[in-house]
């Protein structure tokens, strides 16, 4: 999902072609012509809220406006995406997307959003790949190990995640599914107290994004078995894919993104996918977002629309196999 060298030199402004006029109503008048809502679907001080504040600044900077951020956490982000989907499609309001926006119309009963129709994708701003962690003392060190462990001893081992629904928890269905574990599932209210379960040993097992167990891996209290990607992380370049470890089919991961609501023009999401893309590009940016675990993507409206296609019928398959019912949006 990285960006190739080729594409990092055009987004660094090397050997960049000129950027072609658009055409339109949307950039022959001014913009924009009012401060700029970004609608986050999570609280603030997470990962989501802090990469979607250091683009909101940047833009801010790059255009001489104000863009401001309103987190929405209710709802399990359905009410944020909601609100978005319905906002006009001036180019004034925009939101920040994660893979809930692919999941949730699969697990809950009611959903204010189409995730296709009522939304026009701006780019991918980067992705994670889920980790399988567990706590050392459970003396494992490696997937087969883990595997076998389990299998001894079948009902005995949970595994946390950051919530019913989440990716991480999802991811983890998955693996569980490919090789037939009996393992309870734990869901927290968030990555951080699912860390704290797992290193205190009541939960000895757990999924969620690389990027939100980074600092926990690093400092030793939880050990990394298996990123849920189809290459080693060049962050974490010493952790075994799931397929090296001897469980195929595990790819996924955690992402973020822009999107428009649905009718918003072709000038103005242009405008935006170049603006962050330069912003992407910027030495200082894609340092933070690295040390946060967030390998950059910056992919093209088009390609980010497949991705989020691609995701709803993965996801949707995965919470049929694991027969977890339907939600209360």
């Amino acid at each position: 999902m990285g960006l190739t060298r080729r594409r990092f030199l055009q987004l660094a402004g090397v050997t960049l072609a000129p950027v072609p006029v658009l055409a339109g109503k949307a950039l022959s008048q001014p913009y924009p012509t009012r401060p700029i809502r970004l609608i986050v679907p999570v609280a603030a001080g997470g990962p989501v809220d802090v990469i979607t504040r250091l683009i909101a600044q940047k833009l801010g900077e790059r255009w001489s406006s104000q863009l401001y951020v309103e987190n929405l956490p209710a709802g399990a982000g359905n009410v944020a995406t909601g609100l978005a989907a319905k906002s006009a499609p001036d180019g004034h309001t925009a939101a920040a997307v994660t893979t809930a926006l692919a999941i949730n119309p699969s697990l809950y009963a009611h959903v204010p959003y189409d995730p296709i129709k009522d939304f026009a994708p701006i780019t991918m701003i980067g992705a994670s790949p889920h980790v399988l962690v567990v706590d050392p003392a459970l003396r494992v060190e490696s997937v087969q190990q883990l595997i076998a462990l389990v299998r001894s001893t079948p009902g005995k081992y949970s595994y946390a995640s950051p919530g019913t629904g989440q990716s991480g928890h999802l991811a983890a269905e998955m693996f569980r599914l490919a090789c037939a574990l009996d393992l309870a599932h734990v869901p927290f209210n968030g990555a951080a107290p699912a860390i704290a379960s797992t290193i205190a040993g009541q939960t000895p097992i757990a999924f969620m994004s690389l990027a939100a167990a980074a600092s926990s891996i690093k400092s030793g209290k939880l050990l990394a078995l298996a990123i849920t990607s189809s290459r080693r992380s060049a962050i974490y370049p010493d952790i075994p894919t799931m397929s090296e470890a001897g469980v195929s089919d595990q790819e996924s991961a955690f992402w973020q993104g822009l999107v428009f609501p649905a009718g918003t023009s072709a000038a103005l999401i242009e405008r935006w996918h170049g603006a962050v893309l330069h912003i992407l590009a910027l030495p200082e940016l894609r340092e933070r977002l690295t040390a946060m675990g967030l390998e950059i993507v910056a992919n093209t409206p088009e390609e980010f629309s497949a991705h989020i296609k691609q995701e709803i019928v993965k996801w949707r398959r995965v919470i049929a196999d694991a027969r977890i019912g339907k939600l209360d949006g």
